[in-house]
């Protein structure tokens, strides 16, 4: 009797499991129809608002396979794990430095947050490395040569909407694709192929009842289940925003430098989710709690230094230390005046208006005093009007 052998499907999910990806699910090259309606719906709403990129015609793009792959007949859809913290620094794959009702004791004083993906190296390189290798071989799987095309959330294809459709994962009320064995801790990239498979079904999970996301998102983003706001998540706002943070979303940042995960921290399906088995993954040293007042004193070279192969570089220098400052003023530490007062002096103006918030809401004499000098110092007029409004915060706040 002849031994039956694996499937094409089944070999090539082999191949990608064997060169670490968690996930892996297959879809056909069809137009993601309802994706494609519900974004344009998005766009037009002004919900997208700050990306410009995102528009229309991206949106269309983005969600029809064969016009990035004329030939397209499937895609192969995978999940690699970022939740890459020690065993010994998690419980149930939770951050330690969060429950339930924000920083915990373990994340108090000078320190800022990152996003959890963001702690490690930048995925882009290393899952595009991955990536290479996989379609590398698929000649070999499949027997005969193949046409493909990659992306990892670099790119106009719709990663979610193929992660859904292949069974990935079922998309969470907060727009996250939640698998049922590493939760949203997932790095989504994509496989566009020519080669005809079987597609696997999409899952028939849902979020149920459960808005813990809705409810405790802290600017109010997720403003319907699967709706997100652009302009008032802590995300765009730390990353992709280039300006001044609107000042009345500045105190619902609370100590985030750089993304934020909180609609992640709270979802049930998070907390007994697999940690990663990828050592790129690993939680580089202090970003989990990063030191903030050195974060500001940062010179180009140093910040390239410091944030070499790092997502984080994607803020830029000065919008990260924008973040800063507005993270500073949230924790209300006087000991991070000094550092403070040095960078109203002395920072670009998008960083010297976030330092002058960030003292006015701190307050004191040394606060008050820095604020009347760059009052009568400062001749940028932007810098100036925040300057004012944070000394009159400041003094009506003493009376």
């Amino acid at each position: 009797m002849v031994d039956e052998q694996p499937s094409v499907e089944l070999r090539i999910k082999q191949c990608a499991l064997d060169l670490g990806f968690d996930l892996v699910g297959i879809t056909t090259a069809e137009r993601f129809e309802r994706d494609e309606r519900v974004a344009t719906e998005r766009v037009r709403l002004g919900l997208m608002d700050g990306l410009t990129w995102y528009n229309e015609e991206r949106v269309a793009r983005m969600n029809r396979p064969r016009e990035l792959l004329p030939e397209a007949r499937s895609v192969i859809s995978m999940a690699i794990s970022y939740n890459g913290g020690e065993a010994s620094q998690t419980k149930n794959g939770e951050d330690p430095a969060y429950d339930d009702h924000g920083p915990s004791a373990s994340g108090v004083g000078l320190t800022g947050r990152i996003a959890r993906y963001a702690r490690g190296d930048d995925y882009h390189a290393v899952i595009k490395k991955r990536l290479k290798s996989f379609v590398d071989r698929l000649p070999s799987v499949v027997g005969r040569p193949v046409r493909t095309r990659v992306f990892v959330d670099d790119g106009p294809m719709n990663d979610r909407a193929a992660a859904e459709r292949a069974g990935v994962g079922w998309f969470g009320k907060n727009t996250n694709i939640l698998t049922p064995t590493h939760g949203s801790w997932v790095f989504l990239c994509q496989v566009i192929t020519d080669i005809e498979l079987h597609p696997d079904s999409a899952l028939k999970k849902t979020c149920g009842a459960c808005i813990r996301c809705i409810v405790d998102c802290p600017t109010g983003a997720i403003v319907a289940p699967y709706t997100v706001d652009n302009g008032k998540c802590i995300s765009y706002l730390t990353i992709e925003l280039r300006g001044p943070i609107p000042r009345e979303l500045r105190p619902m940042i609370g100590s985030w430098v750089f993304g934020c995960d909180v609609c992640q921290d709270v979802c049930p399906v998070n907390r007994k989710a697999r940690l990663g088995r990828q050592p790129e993954f690993a939680w580089r040293s202090g970003f989990a709690a990063s030191e903030l007042t050195p974060l500001l004193e940062l010179d180009d070279e140093s910040f390239r230094e410091k944030f070499r192969n790092s997502p984080v570089k994607r803020a830029k220098r000065s919008g990260l230390q924008r973040n800063v400052c507005v993270a500073l003023g949230n924790i209300g530490d006087p000991s991070a005046t000094p550092a403070l007062i040095v960078t109203l002096e002395q920072a670009a103006p998008l960083v010297r208006r976030h330092a002058a918030w960030a003292l006015g809401r701190i307050g004191g004499e040394d606060a008050e005093r820095a604020l009347r000098r760059a009052l009568d110092s400062d001749q940028e007029a932007e810098v100036h009007l925040e300057v004012e409004r944070s000394l009159a915060e400041l003094l009506d706040g003493e009376s």
